[in-house]
């Protein structure tokens, strides 16, 4: 097998993943893979990965690749050409995992499709992330992040009753594959270890989408209901929405009654929780807009610090709607390493999200390895595999 990445120190720092993707949802899953310690191979044909484009740029860099391609290795290979054919299949036999998001059907047209990469590599996971998944009517269809937006039903519950429709505000399409991808990659790697064999794992952003849906789907079939917008608040749950202060607007979840008489007593009116019109969640499910009215009516009187102090200190599940900026400078935020620095040559120091999941096992660094440059590695990787089958 390869050698593994020199720091890394994850779970996964002796797997090695061929990184055939491109643009979000595929980048997105080997950047996960990578930050759990794999090292990453970023196989980009001629011309590089589209999303070194994208903008913004910093000093000519995507700061938009910069943010999903962090301490990976780059090597141009054309797979239409004889030559790099030959090393590409050098690297399959020698890796444990291989990553593309081309459209069904595009490997195999490249002749590298899971039975051919299989006989090459038999322990080998193959992780396909594709629009609609490697079966079905829609397999060939292309795909964009709000394509699935809108087909998963998201967009169907997102925004305000009556207005147009609306995306979600990240590429939720593609993230969301991204992740299942990762997930099913180390699903992969579990069923490898226990039985040796390596294994196809197909992963379609339109199936994402709707493994999202959780309660949408469990209200229609349960009711018949078809679900809607409606904004911040909770369909199930009240009062769980945003409300207005004297100086923005803040959330507040009541998520049961218990919460709900603390929340009533601590904003100055004990009453609202023996009131019949709000004393169960049916109640005030049943008066959303009206209670919703009069929780404002009393935020209106003092700023969202002033309620956010009174809520945390009464223990009720609340907080600020906050903007980018704001997490920048949030201490928890801070103490959590959700933000981390990167240091690029040609755009200097960089800030970008950290890793969410926190093992006691690793440690967390605040630093990350900067994206590489187009073939930056190139010359090293042909040289190792080159050498290693000799």
């Amino acid at each position: 097998m390869t050698l593994p990445r020199q720091d890394a120190t994850g779970p996964l720092a002796d797997i090695t993943v061929i990184d055939l993707t491109r643009a979000l949802a595929g980048p997105y899953s080997t950047m996960m893979l990578g930050e759990l310690g794999a090292r990453i191979i970023k196989v980009e044909p001629p011309g590089g990965d589209q999303a070194r484009q994208i903008g913004p740029h910093v000093a000519k860099q995507s700061a938009y690749f910069m943010s999903l391609n962090r301490g990976k290795e780059s090597i141009i290979i054309d797979l239409k050409d004889s030559n790099d054919r030959n090393l590409f299949e050098k690297m399959v036999r020698r890796t444990d995992v291989l990553c593309e998001n081309y459209r069904a059907g595009t490997m195999d047209r490249l002749g590298y499709g899971w039975e051919t990469l299989k006989a090459l590599n038999p322990r080998l996971i193959y992780a396909a992330t594709s629009g609609f998944g490697q079966t079905g009517p829609y397999r060939h269809r292309p795909a964009y992040d709000m394509v699935v937006q809108a087909m998963g039903g998201i967009m169907s519950i997102t925004g305000h009753p009556g207005n147009q429709p609306t995306r979600v505000g990240t590429s939720i399409g593609d993230i969301a594959a991204g992740l299942f991808t990762a997930l099913g990659v180390a699903a992969a790697l579990q069923h490898r270890a226990r039985t040796g064999e390596g294994t196809l794992v197909d992963v379609a952003m339109l199936d994402s989408q709707i493994a999202l849906l959780e309660n949408a789907v469990a209200r229609y079939s349960a009711t018949g209901t078809v679900p809607g917008p409606l904004g911040a608040r909770h369909p199930s749950v009240a009062p769980f929405d945003a409300f207005r202060t004297t100086d923005g607007h803040i959330v507040v979840a009541a998520g049961d009654d218990s919460i709900f008489q603390r929340f009533s007593e601590t904003v100055g009116h004990p009453g609202w929780s023996d009131d019949p019109r709000f004393a169960t969640l049916t109640d005030r499910l049943a008066r959303v807009d009206e209670l919703k009215a009069e929780i404002e009516a009393v935020f209106a009187t003092r700023t969202s610090a002033h309620w956010l102090a009174l809520l945390e200190a009464a223990d009720i599940p609340c907080g600020p709607i906050n903007a980018v900026p704001d997490l920048f400078d949030d201490a928890h935020v801070a103490d959590r390493k959700m933000i981390v620095s990167v240091e690029d040559p040609s755009a200097g120091t960089m800030r970008l999200t950290g890793l969410p999941i926190k093992m006691s096992a690793y440690t967390d660094e605040m630093t990350r390895q900067p994206a590489p440059r187009l073939d930056e590695h190139g010359a090293r990787l042909r040289a190792e595999f080159d050498e290693a089958s000799e």
